[in-house]
């Protein structure tokens, strides 16, 4: 069942989702002994990675893995990993997670895709994700053949804005999550979060609306195209 949640503006948007992913990794550390999480790209998560860096969570006995990367060196700054490393990793001191990233650049991208596959767990506990104006998640796009997919987990794909070459994940991955959280942002996003939780439309047309089991954090902004009654969990 969809969770909606709106807050009135991005510092609130962070504070939700920051609070919300410290719940769930106090929850899954309690029941499980440890914690596999799944980070997404992109601008809007990096404000949440400085919160919870500033929060006291059982570092030690949390793994990262990353829902998609570009095909980048780890230090470029279209890299999902480097700029996790600097949000988030690099601002926790000798105490860090596990980082299991995603080798984008090495050019064999068949392979690094299976090595990934290889290295994730059977299900997530946390997958986080985001969306595009399109409707795309992770490196998801429209009309993409992975959209198709029933069992390679990670594979190489191209998308429409560079860099092209990117490794994402596949659905089985994101239907397999314990807990997806999907965050959403600004006036842009309006569009296809109203289609992805609302619309008609296939995963094929909104890749988006594989993820629509989840909890939605949205601002006021990204959810503004939202029927009321959809918006029922909005932040007082």
């Amino acid at each position: 069942m969809t969770e909606i949640r709106v807050a009135r503006d991005r510092a609130e948007l962070v504070s939700e989702a920051s609070g919300w992913l410290a719940r769930e990794i106090g929850a899954a550390v309690g029941e499980r002994g440890q914690v596999s999480i799944a980070l997404a790209g992109g601008s809007t998560p990096q404000p949440i990675h400085a919160r919870l860096a500033a929060l006291d969570l059982p570092w030690e006995q949390v793994t990262i893995y990353f829902g998609d990367e570009r095909c980048v060196a780890a230090d470029d700054p279209e890299s999902n990993f480097g700029q996790a490393e600097r949000s988030l990793f690099g601002q926790l001191g000798s105490v860090r997670p596990e980082v299991r990233r995603m080798e984008g650049e090495d050019p064999d991208r068949l392979g690094a895709a299976r090595r990934y596959d290889e290295s994730l767990p059977d299900a997530l506990d946390i997958l986080i994700l985001g969306i595009g104006d399109d409707g795309h998640t992770a490196s998801l796009f429209p009309g993409a053949a992975a959209l198709d997919e029933k069992q390679r987990r990670v594979l190489p794909v191209t998308g429409p804005k560079p860099p092209h070459e990117r490794l994402t994940i596949t659905p089985p991955v994101v239907e397999a999550a314990r807990r997806i959280l999907m965050i959403g942002a600004g006036p842009t996003k309006a569009k296809a979060i109203q289609r992805a939780l609302e619309g008609s439309e296939s995963i094929r047309e909104t890749p988006a609306r594989i993820a629509r089991r989840g909890t939605w954090i949205l601002d006021r902004a990204a959810a503004s195209k939202l029927s009321r009654e959809s918006t029922h969990g909005e932040s007082s």
